[in-house]
């Protein structure tokens, strides 16, 4: 701990100046003195809480009250169901984006907070190298939010974005996809052995999974909408399809996931100068802005 008050001889000198490090040894019954604190030299004196502080915060600065850092989004979308084409009646509105604040806000001392999220209103926002920096490891929700036709703010610094949405893409889009749906499959194989049900939204969304992640290989973009494959998807998700004919339709799907990848045009890594060159415009773009 360190000391907020000096400490005062009987003859009213100091005795101890704020600022001395001690730590605490007892914790006593008497509110008016409610820790015993020992120093290097042995002695030990008493503390009201308010007159002591955590060593490692006195060491640290003060950080300033937060503002609202959505104040700042660039980019808000419609991810999810409603994007997909899969909604019903009960489903939420999902919303994603990134943010860029001000130059200052960057180069001060505290920290930017990565992402921003908003359970009540099913919200988050990245910031911006957060958001590129996911959209170049084929993150699956990002590169979602690069292409759904649901947009609701874009301004210049995303509509620059969205303009070279095609840089992100790569073969990796293979191994992030394909990776993930085999592990949650075989999580769901254990569950139908062990508990005889699983959740067949996530179901529903792995074989969406799979169809967007083939699209990006074949067609050089991703698949929001799922179009002609809703009637089969909502089915699974009403849990009216029988389990061996989704993996029947999940392993079609994992190969011709492996024919695509040997004939994709795609490059085998996403265009990271030419993002790094846009971020490098995005935060230039911020110099001027008022914090």
């Amino acid at each position: 701990m360190v000391t907020r008050v000096a400490l005062h001889s009987p003859n009213g000198e100091v005795s101890r100046p704020a600022g001395a490090v001690g730590r605490i040894v007892s914790v006593l019954g008497d509110l008016k003195h409610a820790y015993h604190v020992a120093f290097p030299d042995g002695s030990r004196s008493a503390f009201l809480r308010r007159d002591l502080e955590i060593a490692r915060h006195h060491r640290n600065p003060e950080p300033p009250e937060p503002p609202d850092w959505t104040q700042w989004v660039q980019y808000r979308c419609i991810v999810g169901s409603r994007a997909f084409g899969l909604d019903t009646e009960t489903s939420d509105t999902d919303r994603r984006g990134f943010y860029l604040p001000p130059a200052d806000r960057h180069w001060s001392l505290w920290d930017l907070p990565e992402q921003l999220e908003n359970d009540a209103t099913q919200e988050t926002y990245w910031e911006v190298q957060k958001f590129v920096s996911l959209a170049l490891k084929a993150n699956p929700n990002v590169l979602e939010c690069l292409y759904t036709p649901l947009v609701e703010t874009a301004t210049p610094v995303a509509e620059d974005l969205l303009g070279m949405r095609e840089a992100f893409l790569s073969t990796l889009v293979y191994q992030t996809y394909n990776g993930y749906v085999l592990s949650q499959f075989k999580r769901m194989q254990a569950d139908l052995r062990n508990h005889g049900e699983v959740r067949w939204k996530h179901v529903m969304h792995l074989i969406r999974l799979l169809l967007s992640g083939i699209s990006v290989l074949e067609q050089g973009e991703v698949m929001v909408h799922v179009g002609e494959h809703k009637p089969h998807l909502l089915a699974i998700r009403r849990g009216e399809v029988p389990w061996a004919e989704i993996d029947a339709w999940r392993l079609d799907l994992h190969a011709r996931f492996d024919t695509a990848l040997t004939r994709s045009r795609l490059p085998e890594r996403p265009d990271y100068e030419r993002v790094n060159a846009f971020l490098i415009r995005a935060r230039r773009s911020m110099l001027e802005v008022q914090a």
